[in-house]
């Protein structure tokens, strides 16, 4: 169980986030209302403390599109699968989606896809940790925390979710794995 030393809030494009760390790293970054979003914390507030800050800054500028790649220490408690399924999506480039297969596979566990589907929903570091980026085996939109609104806009924000059309810019089927 995470021991939160700090927290603070941000107000990103898509809404007010939750930030939390610990003295190890960023551990939390929850959208108010997402599934999962683990509720009033037990932590003081600390817009100083060194991982916020940074977490701030570099979420200010992936939303303005300067940044594509967070680099953050990151303090994600879970499972040794929901570990693997959280490392695996950090592995996934700004522009680009991976089936719940392929994650599933990149895991160590492919007959695991609805097992991988349910570390991807309870990852505790949205935008981030990059669970947005995973979509269906057809290249269809699926659920998502923070709400498929939320989800559509970040893909676009990385230029594969084509908003006008309503589907993602390059197929799936031709992504690398």
């Amino acid at each position: 169980m995470n021991t939160f030393t700090a927290q603070s809030r941000w107000t990103s494009p898509l809404g007010p986030i939750t930030l939390a760390a610990t003295e190890r790293g960023l551990a939390g970054a929850w959208f108010d209302g997402q599934a999962h979003h683990p509720g009033p914390l037990d932590a003081p507030e600390d817009d100083n403390h060194r991982w916020l800050r940074a977490a701030r800054e570099q979420l200010g500028a992936y939303f303005a599109g300067r940044l594509r790649r967070f680099e953050l220490p990151l303090d994600l408690q879970g499972t040794t699968f929901q570990r693997a399924v959280w490392q695996a999506l950090q592995a996934i480039d700004s522009g680009s989606t991976r089936s719940y297969a392929q994650i599933a596979s990149a895991a160590g566990s492919p007959a695991a896809v609805r097992a991988a589907g349910a570390a991807i929903g309870r990852n505790p570091v949205s935008v981030i940790v990059p669970c947005h980026r995973v979509v269906g085996g057809a290249g269809q939109l699926t659920g998502y925390a923070g709400g498929l609104p939320r989800k559509q806009a970040l893909l676009a924000l990385e230029g594969c979710w084509d908003a006008a059309a309503g589907r993602l810019r390059t197929p799936l089927a031709v992504q690398p794995a």
